[in-house]
């Protein structure tokens, strides 16, 4: 419990008549005994006072930011300009006041606006570009989300619609196969809520850690065993993933045809999904390139194109053959030669084989000759490094924007149209079309620990809302409660006024744009 806060948004600290202390910060309500933390581990009693656990995260976007300094913000001065302990409030604050426009207060641990007709914690006033502003910071409770996971790897890891499963529960299923990648849904409404105890509180333990960027082992029905963490290489079935592949059999044909041209005589490119036969497609067409007369297996789409040459696995191209001379069926002995050059090669380069026709047109294995190994070797160089893509996907629903005004419609028709800038962590998140406010955020360019849990079960998740103050006050926004950003960084929370909350400082992200930049300042 490092640096407790007194609770900035989490409701009325009350008495229980017994040494507890209730917490209405989320549906649960806890009676939390002196010394211990509530069942989300955000909040605990200490010495009788209910307090927040983590600190808010301030993100600086000067290059003297402190990196991870955590500091407590100044109780409200007495009316002499002295704190209880009789020192000057803005004492050790003066250089960040002067760079108030270089400071973002983002949603990582600021609380919710639970019970639902309590505006944000946090309703901060700035300026940018001249312009006044306002941000609305608070965390949401998450029910209705999921994470959209992008594995880039050749590997079979399952059918489509397969169950995942997490420590025997199941937590989501497998979606669609993209370009060199397999996408996977995990968490839901359905999954936290729609079945038994246990699957609800391993399924947002599981969304917790991979939206904090720690390691999870999933299993696939049917498929593969996975250890997966954002921004790193995928394990697949214990084999840490090196390489996404440069592109599907024919585009590989395709890229490098001029570069095979004179030192083979065919490739195949062996993929699960389409593989390419150079000297049928139209790439060796177009260098004139002799027919070489092989049969291939599967079903021939367009020429030099073949589907399902195998099975989908672990092997060569994402199919489940260990020698890539079973999808031929053999060749046509008017059209191919004996000394006919054969480079088979995977997407990725990681399996090749070379082989020359005998005098019975029988492929030969042999060593592979030096230019046609760099071939090889530039294939595997155009392979992009093999990654975990973690996606946090909400929909902000009804309390969160509650928070922001007291007609939440009009919330969402301006961040529809461009006038609110929204973000999670202060990382920028794309928001989907059509109604609501569905969100989507790479949780990498998201603070470290942005996630938390509640045993409803819910996840807690940052985000912020910025826009012109002339906006805010458009939208029926809370104008009580706004207060200017060199005010809250003095004080903290609204409702939190005379008590101390723990901050931490962290650098902006070099690849986050700046938040209040991306508010359009002109009508």
């Amino acid at each position: 419990m490092d640096n407790p806060a007194p609770d900035p948004a989490g409701g009325r600290a009350e008495r229980a008549g017994t040494p507890k202390i209730a917490c209405n910060a989320c549906p649960v309500l806890c009676q939390i005994s002196e010394g211990r933390s509530g069942a989300c581990d955000r909040y605990a009693n200490q010495a009788g006072t209910l307090v927040r656990v983590d600190p808010v995260i301030l993100l600086h976007r000067s290059l003297a930011a402190p990196d991870a300094m955590v500091v407590p913000f100044a109780p409200r001065p007495a009316a002499d300009n002295t704190d209880a302990a009789g020192h000057a409030a803005e004492a050790g604050w003066r250089d960040d006041l002067m760079l108030r426009n270089e400071v973002f207060i983002t949603g990582v641990g600021s609380s919710t606006t639970y019970p639902d007709y309590k505006p944000a914690p946090f309703i901060v006033s700035s300026q940018a570009g001249g312009v006044d502003m306002v941000t609305v910071v608070t965390e949401g409770i998450f029910s209705y989300c999921s994470l959209k996971v992008k594995i880039d790897t050749d590997r079979f890891l399952g059918p489509e619609q397969a169950n995942i499963r997490c420590k025997g529960e199941v937590v989501g299923h497998v979606t669609t196969a993209e370009y060199g990648s397999q996408m996977l849904s995990l968490g839901g409404v359905h999954h936290l809520t729609g079945g038994s105890k246990k699957e609800g509180r391993i399924t947002v333990e599981m969304m917790a850690a991979l939206g904090n960027k720690q390691a999870v082992e999933l299993t696939i029905d049917g498929g593969a065993q996975i250890l997966i963490q954002a921004g790193k290489a995928p394990v697949v079935n214990g084999v840490e993933e090196v390489r996404m592949r440069v592109g599907c059999g024919s585009a590989t044909v395709g890229i490098f045809a001029m570069q095979f041209e004179g030192k083979v005589d065919e490739v195949v490119v062996v993929d699960d999904h389409i593989t390419g036969v150079l000297t049928e497609h139209q790439a060796g067409r177009c260098l004139d390139m002799r027919a070489s007369g092989i049969r291939m297996s599967g079903r021939k789409s367009t020429p030099g194109r073949y589907f399902q040459v195998a099975n989908p696995g672990t092997g060569w191209g994402g199919t489940d053959i260990a020698d890539p001379l079973s999808i031929i069926e053999g060749w046509n002995p008017s059209v191919a030669w004996p000394g006919l050059r054969l480079l088979m090669v995977s997407t990725t380069g990681e399996h090749a084989g070379w082989y020359v026709l005998d005098e019975a047109l029988n492929p030969i294995e042999q060593a592979m000759p030096a230019e046609v190994r760099s071939i090889v070797e530039r294939i595997g160089e155009n392979c992009e490094p093999s990654m975990t893509t973690v996606l946090f996907l909400g929909g902000a629903g009804g309390s969160l924007r509650a928070g922001v005004t007291d007609n939440p419609v009009l919330l969402t028709r301006a961040i529809k149209q461009a006038l609110v800038n929204v973000t999670s962590g202060g990382a920028p998140v794309y928001i989907w079309p059509g109604g609501g406010i569905t969100y989507m955020v790479d949780v990498t360019r998201m603070p470290d620990n942005s996630f938390g849990t509640v045993p409803t079960p819910a996840i807690v998740a940052p985000i912020e809302f910025s826009m012109k103050l002339t906006d805010y006050l458009r939208l029926g926004g809370h104008m009580d409660h706004v207060r200017t950003l060199e005010d809250t960084l003095l004080h903290g929370a609204w409702h939190n006024e005379g008590a101390p909350l723990a901050r931490r400082w962290e650098p902006l992200a070099a690849v986050n744009p700046w938040p209040l930049a991306q508010v359009p300042l002109q009508s």
